[in-house]
């Protein structure tokens, strides 16, 4: 143990959230489902929902290409995030290089939700992705908060525990050692 008075990391978290978070099945999950969502969003639109679109009124195709453009756009940004955080966890970029490349994705521009009048009319296969993609930007939109304020610790800077850590370790360098402990030394 150090006596020089600070203990512990007083300047950073104990545990740091971004590096913990990418190397869990959490992450792999919600990657996982990120993808897999692109993917079939993708098959959907360029197939199925190519051959229902055909038949919607002039005004139902309107909200048809808009939601599937925002879709799709919600999608991307999504998985360039999810690319992103899962590069910086296999040593592929720095962090300051994510920083850098997440100023391109906009997250917050994503928030805004579909009409409900207007999802009524549109079907119900794009209803469902759009709502599957909007759960999952919630959720990633909370983790982006969680790894963007990971470094952000109570009292100035300090950590929460470091003046405890600090009078543990004092009484431990200031105890008489016990006649068993100096027969052991």
């Amino acid at each position: 143990m150090s006596t020089s008075g600070t203990s512990r990391d007083e300047q950073g978290p104990l545990i740091d959230f971004l590096e913990r978070f990418v190397a869990s099945s959490q992450f792999q999950q919600v990657f996982e489902e990120g993808m897999r969502l692109v993917e079939e969003t993708a098959d959907y639109l360029d197939g199925p929902g190519r051959e229902v679109a055909r038949g919607l009124s002039r005004d139902e195709a309107m909200t048809y290409a808009t939601e599937s453009m925002r879709l799709t756009t919600r999608l991307m940004q999504m998985a360039s995030w999810l690319l992103l955080q899962r590069a910086v966890a296999a040593g592929e970029l720095s962090e300051q290089d994510a920083r850098r490349e997440q100023e391109n994705i906009n997250l917050a521009a994503l928030a805004q939700q579909p009409d409900e009048k207007a999802l009524a009319h549109l079907p119900r296969e794009l209803v469902l992705l759009s709502g599957r993609a909007q759960r999952l930007y919630e959720r990633i939109i909370r983790l982006d908060e969680m790894i963007h304020n990971r470094r952000v610790t109570p009292e100035g800077g300090k950590n929460p525990l470091a003046s405890l850590f600090g009078r543990i370790e004092a009484e431990f360098s200031a105890a008489p050692l016990s006649k068993s402990e100096q027969r052991n030394d």
